[in-house]
């Protein structure tokens, strides 16, 4: 990472510090290099270096980055994750640098130039920025900031405890987060697919937005991150229409060389579309008007078969429904999968109806 100049020291009070360092470690080790010694861990990414140490019921934290950029970054993925595993329990986290509310390092505005139907069923939004440059690699995903209809938007900032500050109110912002598509460096332009899920007393925000948008009107953007581009000699991807934007993806970007096994529910043959790529690809779409009474969850059924087979040094790609991934994440476990080896998440929750925030 070359010279880590800039740092920053933390201290977190949570109700179990042990506890909450266990948690930190259990979550980013498939995202990062994690060492985890006694009561003390120490987390390597492209961000830089962050250090924990249990001490007297509390978490100290020291962060080493090359860029104040980066740091910023690496201080707010700590304080969200933080204060997310923390839930309803009391938190305190204070930083060695406190300031008052900056702007994001990783927040572009973001204007629509045009959209289209992919398919029946899946809506293409494009987005032009001033600099689309960060969102050619890193993760796939980005959050999409949405302000209310007729209101000048008001965007975040970066509150002292590290975590997001978010407008509220009238100003309060619809946030999902959604798979880049494709990137256009040329034409500073972001392409982001939205699949038109409507549910009966369910809200589909980001569908909707996608169906109505207009040229020029103008949203935010955080990002990228979340879901890194595998790399691998030989993956496995599965999942269903709400996975197909970053299946898609992965194939397209995959080198020569690659080979792919992709496993895509979809509903009827309406729904496929072309998935181009270097790689040497063997794609099989699940059309779920064809399943029968016998096989009540074919992807599922179907993920599992590939699983038991696949080689060990295959990367594992799943998202798809919530209690289907708990199923995939409890079979790769079984079989001892190298966790580094796969990314297995869940894009939506049929008991509610709802997306993932983690998508």
């Amino acid at each position: 990472m070359g010279d880590q100049t800039f740092v920053l020291a933390g201290t977190a009070r949570p109700r179990d510090a042990a506890w909450m360092l266990d948690e930190m470690c259990e979550h980013f080790v498939e995202h990062a290099s994690v060492q985890r010694t006694g009561a003390s861990a120490l987390m390597k990414s492209a961000l830089g270096t962050a250090a924990f140490a249990l001490v007297d019921g509390r978490i100290e934290i020291k962060i080493a980055a090359p860029s104040s950029q980066s740091l910023q970054l690496a201080q707010n993925s700590i304080a969200e994750h933080m204060f997310y595993f923390a839930g309803e329990d009391p938190l305190e986290l204070s930083w060695s640098s406190a300031s008052e509310p900056k702007p994001l390092p990783n927040f572009r505005e973001a204007i629509v130039v045009r959209t289209e139907a992919v398919t029946p069923h899946m809506r293409r939004v494009v987005l032009r920025c001033d600099d689309v440059s960060a969102f050619a690699g890193g993760g796939m995903h980005v959050r999409l900031l949405l302000p209310p209809p007729g209101r000048n938007p008001v965007w975040p900032n970066m509150g002292a405890d590290g975590r997001l500050a978010w407008p509220e109110g009238d100003d309060e912002l619809v946030v999902r987060v959604y798979t880049i598509r494709f990137v256009d460096r040329e034409r500073r332009e972001v392409s982001i697919d939205f699949l038109q899920h409507p549910m009966p007393d369910v809200a589909t925000p980001g569908a909707d937005f996608a169906r109505d948008a207009k040229v020029g009107q103008v949203i935010g953007m955080l990002g990228p991150g979340g879901g890194d581009m595998p790399v691998a000699a030989r993956m496995l991807l599965a999942g269903d229409e709400s996975a197909l934007p970053a299946i898609a993806r992965i194939i397209a970007e995959a080198p020569a060389g690659t080979e792919i096994q992709a496993l895509i529910e979809i509903e009827d043959e309406a729904e496929e579309q072309p998935l181009p790529s270097a790689g040497a690809l063997e794609l099989r779409w699940l059309h779920r008007k064809n399943r029968t009474g016998e096989a009540p969850n074919r992807l599922l059924d179907v993920v599992l078969d590939s699983i038991r087979n696949v080689e060990p040094h295959t990367f594992v790609w799943v998202a798809c429904e919530k209690d289907d991934i708990r199923i995939v994440r409890q079979t790769l476990k079984a079989r001892g999968h190298d966790r580094k080896r796969m990314y297995v998440a869940w894009y939506w929750d049929k008991g509610e109806g709802s997306a993932s925030d983690a998508t």
